[in-house]
């Protein structure tokens, strides 16, 4: 059993797809290998190994509704060169900065629907809600305090990729209350407009 993690933000570091990635890794007990996809263009040591796997597991954070333009680039590249073992298994755990997760519903259809044109089989996909908290969480181990919906999503994950099979598609988010997770989120916003030498009133300003 191997499988291939792909971590799809474009972001550099601290992105909520990396932290993702790295939850799942602790529930994994088989073979895998990472990639990260964070320009359009996929590198040649993907490639040369694409076959040899057993399972795509895409994290991705939700642009516009849909995929970010990049990871898309690289899907479109992918059907350009073709995948010849049909017995690969797509999975994908898209994370967004709204509340809820079925917020994903849509962006996991596209890479469902793209597993579905390759010949490969889809998995199942996981949309995560609060996705921009986990960046201030990365010191509470997984399956504690607000995480906890996370890591038994990763469990059942685990095992359902272990076991080269499929499940429906499962909506979850940050384990905290609505109000709780705005306030938390607008105090970032601003904190990021001080760090960026811009004022809050800026929120206002007509353009």
């Amino acid at each position: 059993m191997r499988i291939a993690l792909i971590n799809g933000s474009p972001k550099r570091k601290n992105s909520a797809s990396e932290i993702l990635l790295n939850d799942l890794k602790t529930f994994i007990t088989y073979d895998y290998s990472e990639f990260v996809f964070n320009t359009s263009t996929i590198s040649d040591d993907f490639i040369k190994e694409l076959n040899s796997f057993d399972a795509l597991v895409f994290f991705f954070p939700l642009y516009v509704d849909g995929i970010p333009s990049h990871l898309l680039s690289c899907l479109c590249q992918l059907e350009d060169i073709g995948i010849a073992n049909k017995s690969i298994r797509v999975y994908g755990v898209a994370n967004n900065g709204f509340y809820e997760g079925i917020q994903n519903d849509v962006a996991l259809e596209i890479l469902e629907n793209w597993s579905n044109k390759m010949g490969l089989m889809w998995g199942m996909g996981i949309g995560f809600g609060g996705g921009e908290s986990l960046v201030t969480m990365q010191n509470i181990p997984s399956g504690e305090g607000p995480k906890k919906p996370l890591s038994m999503a990763f469990k059942e994950l685990a095992t359902i990729i272990g076991t080269k099979s499929s499940a429906e598609n499962n909506y979850i988010q940050i384990q905290m209350p609505r109000n709780t997770y705005k306030s938390s989120a607008e105090m970032l916003w601003k904190n990021l407009i001080r760090e960026n030498d811009g004022k809050i009133k800026d929120f206002e300003r007509k353009l």
